[in-house]
């Protein structure tokens, strides 16, 4: 067994890997190479693989979570192993590379994540169970109907709007989002990057809803050929309860299904009873769940 730094060539072993643990996300081979080669700007991130035999059975990635004003909190992110190779001490030694990693960044706090079966490793390292997340997914046959948008107001591509709109959009409805730090420090830059450059962005299918002019909600569609992840959902505090969530997310889904998608996911914060209730309106059924996970570095 070993461990390294990940590489731009390790994107499609990781992707075959993280089908088979987390057969719910979505990011294709082409953004992983993108991801790798040219990570987040400014937050120290990094990735490492796990190698039995010159194949990858195990992936982390740890950085600064620089999208908070919480001091001195960091994320360690999709720690997972193959199946077949469990219980040999690869997880524990890409989580303690991964928290190297951090430790002399100033880091103070840790956050990670953990399917269920996974919580008694998690607490065997000093981590305790905070959030409770759910994945859901949607057969997308027969594509959803294009709804009608209500008077005033009007359904745009997102490959229409300027960024910047869009940004000030997402920074805005992410301000409330249920987590265990808020999300009110990202920077246009990172935000660029994670989300406008990201490479499985659909802009097309992505949509936001207009009122008077104003960019009042949107849905984000990131892609892999047949399969799409509703990145967010958002609507801005002023015109919530007006239905324009759905609106946007209905409407992203339709033109993603127009498009050749067949299947979407998405998660939620299970406090997050108005986007639940959304999902399920629209269908979405739950196909696994998470559990942020709290830690100390000391």
């Amino acid at each position: 067994m070993r461990i390294r730094v990940a590489q731009p060539d390790d994107a499609a072993g990781v992707v075959a890997l993280r089908a088979i643990v987390y057969p719910y996300q979505v990011r294709s081979v082409e953004s992983t190479r993108k991801m790798i080669a040219e990570p987040v700007p400014g937050q120290d991130w990094v990735a490492f693989v796990a190698e039995v035999d010159a194949q990858v059975v195990g992936w982390v990635t740890a950085q600064r979570n620089a999208s908070t004003s919480t001091a001195d909190f960091g994320d360690i992110s999709l720690l997972h192993v193959h199946p077949e190779h469990r219980r040999h001490g690869i997880g524990t030694a890409l989580l303690t590379t991964a928290t190297g990693h951090l430790a002399p960044l100033g880091v103070r706090r840790l956050r990670a994540f953990a399917q269920p079966e996974g919580l008694p490793f998690a607490r065997r390292h000093g981590y305790e169970p905070s959030r409770e997340l759910r994945f859901s997914a949607l057969e997308l046959n027969p594509e959803p109907a294009l709804p009608e948008p209500p008077p005033g107001a009007r359904l745009r591509q997102i490959a229409d709007l300027d960024p910047h709109r869009l940004y000030a959009a997402d920074v805005a409805a992410a301000l409330d989002e249920p987590g265990d730090v808020p999300v009110d420090s990202i920077s246009y830059e990172s935000w660029q990057y994670d989300v406008w450059d990201n490479l499985g962005l659909d802009k097309e299918s992505s949509t936001a809803v207009e009122v008077d002019g104003e960019v009042a909600a949107f849905s984000l569609v990131k892609r892999d050929g047949d399969r799409m992840w509703s990145d967010f959902t958002g609507t801005l505090p002023a015109y919530r309860g007006r239905g324009l969530a759905r609106l946007a997310k209905t409407a992203a889904l339709h033109r993603a299904a127009a498009n050749g998608v067949r299947v979407a996911y998405t998660s939620n914060d299970e406090a997050n009873g108005p986007m639940l209730a959304i999902n399920t309106r629209l269908g979405y059924r739950p196909v696994a769940a998470e559990w942020s996970c709290l830690a100390d570095l000391t």
